[in-house]
């Protein structure tokens, strides 16, 4: 740096050195932990000023970049941020900490971080987000983070199913959280099924709930009642076993995702402002293998009658199978206008539809996927969308009101098949076959999530049927780059 450019820098430093010692630890407060602990090197004002930050945030893995790693042992690099974590808070005192954000694995000292963690506990934190897969051993996460008169929003991941110690869900006090966020976790003492009405009762204000592999032993009964909560997320491990019963009282819950094992029963099911849903029930092993076209091995249609007022619902594909097989008759979604549809090799079309034809205001399509399995019900005239035979199914088809068909990882080959040129043929077939049939289509946007060879462009090209909507545009979207629109007259342009 020459001489003007350094004389610059100190007038800048001066400047700002100048300015109070708290506003420059607010804007201290825009920098991650790590940023500004640099600037303990400018002058002896600043060594400690950038401790005094309200929202904290630490991650081991800056510590495990191969340029350092190579210049200390593993376990010092641990140390080194054990010791550096330590002497911040250390630093801090009791001082008031608005967010405190913690990831790190396997090398760091649970100790450690139990103290850490009771230490932001007892300063007033609102916002304490804790990503941490260290082996526990004996240790339990400190209760207290689920007894806060402060926090707003609380994360807690471990991917390690770690538990939560010392604590009886009566201590459980919460009541200003409005956002929380479990995943694998496991509550220590008491009765499984009641923990999640005793939790969600202890927070008053809740807005948002996610909750994801959660384990709690003998919990076979799901328990939702919230007038406050607008966004709520449940999936469920997969234990393979139906949960006794299942109840939801949300009536103002705007966003709901579900994935979980059709249930016994469905008690209360109340959604009366729900606008968005994503469903992923399933059936059992057993419950596939006992499965016919006559008899229905499950009951799903209470819940997805009580969500037919969506106007944006996404379904997995073992959705499709339950709708098949636990599902009669499948409600109307009058208000549906957008609908993802998530397919896969071993789930058949079968429920596709008459699902269809239970969505009358419905504009947009989305296929994530072409997977299919075809079953007997490809054969029948009305029973599936596949074009795997020479029936025509164009009554249903041909009355669908859809204007925007998408298509997601368009060309995509299960690991499993057997011929992969014949899948892509299939997948061909079938895009042609939308084109022919849906007759207000107005626009159709295909997604490759891989490059477009030559062999495959000439397919393309003569996908365009004859005769079709002039109104009609395709839309290709090739490696994430967007492709230009094109008046639907025979002409296809690509992106590479």
């Amino acid at each position: 740096m020459n001489s003007k450019k350094m004389e610059t820098w100190s007038r800048r430093k001066d400047i700002i050195s100048d300015l109070p010692e708290a506003l420059i630890c607010h804007i201290l407060s825009f920098l991650s932990t790590k940023e500004a602990a640099l600037t303990s090197l400018l002058s002896k004002k600043w060594r400690y000023l950038f401790a005094a930050k309200p929202n904290l945030d630490f991650d081991d893995s800056e510590c495990s970049r191969p340029e350092l790693v190579n210049q200390l042992e593993t376990n010092e690099v641990h140390i080194a941020f054990m010791r550096f974590v330590t002497r911040v808070l250390a630093s801090q005192g009791d001082s008031t900490i608005r967010s405190f954000s913690l990831k790190c694995g396997h090398g760091i000292y649970p100790v450690f971080v139990c103290r850490w963690i009771s230490n932001v506990m007892l300063r007033g934190i609102s916002d304490l987000d804790l990503r941490v897969t260290v082996d526990w051993k004996n240790l339990m996460m400190p209760a207290r983070v689920f007894m806060s008169k402060s926090l707003v929003r609380l994360r807690i991941e471990t991917g390690n199913g770690t538990m939560i110690g010392g604590m009886h869900m009566e201590h459980v006090f919460l009541p200003k959280l409005k956002t929380l966020y479990l995943d694998l976790i496991t509550f220590g003492f008491g009765d499984g099924d009641n923990y999640l009405v005793k939790l969600i009762s202890a927070c008053p204000v809740l807005e948002e709930l996610v909750m994801i592999n959660l384990s709690w032993d003998g919990y076979w009964h799901r328990s939702v009642s919230s007038k406050t909560l607008k966004r709520l997320t449940l999936r469920c491990q997969d234990y393979d076993q139906n949960p006794d019963s299942v109840t939801f009282d949300t009536p103002n819950l705007v966003y709901f995702e579900y994935s979980d094992h059709v249930a016994q029963k469905y008690d209360i099911v109340k959604f009366d402002s729900l606008v968005e849903a994503s469903i992923g029930l399933r059936m059992t092993r057993d419950q596939q293998t006992l499965a016919s076209y006559g008899d229905l091995v499950g009951n799903a249609t209470d819940p997805l009658t009580r969500i037919c007022n969506v106007q944006i619902l996404y379904l997995y594909a073992s959705t499709l199978e339950a709708l098949t097989f636990c599902c009669k008759p499948i409600p109307v979604f009058k208000k549906l206008i957008h609908l993802t549809v998530k397919t896969h090799r071993q789930a058949g079309w079968e429920s596709l539809p008459a699902l269809l034809k239970k969505c009358p205001s419905l504009e947009t399509l989305v296929f994530e996927g072409l997977h299919h399995k075809k079953t007997v019900k490809c054969e029948d005239g009305d029973g599936c969308l596949c074009k795997s035979s020479e029936v025509d199914i164009r009554s249903c088809l041909s009355s669908s009101p859809v204007k925007v068909l998408k298509i997601l990882k368009f060309g995509e080959i299960s690991f499993y098949c057997d011929d992969t040129e014949k899948e892509k043929q299939k997948q061909m077939e079938q895009v042609k076959y939308f084109l022919e049939t849906m007759p207000k289509l107005e626009q159709m946007i295909v997604c490759y999530n891989t490059r477009i060879d030559e062999d495959l462009k000439s397919q393309l090209e003569r996908l365009v049927p004859r005769g079709a909507s002039s109104k009609c545009s395709i839309q290709l979207i090739c490696d994430h780059v967007l492709a230009p629109v094109y008046p639907y007259s025979g002409v296809i342009d690509y992106l590479e």
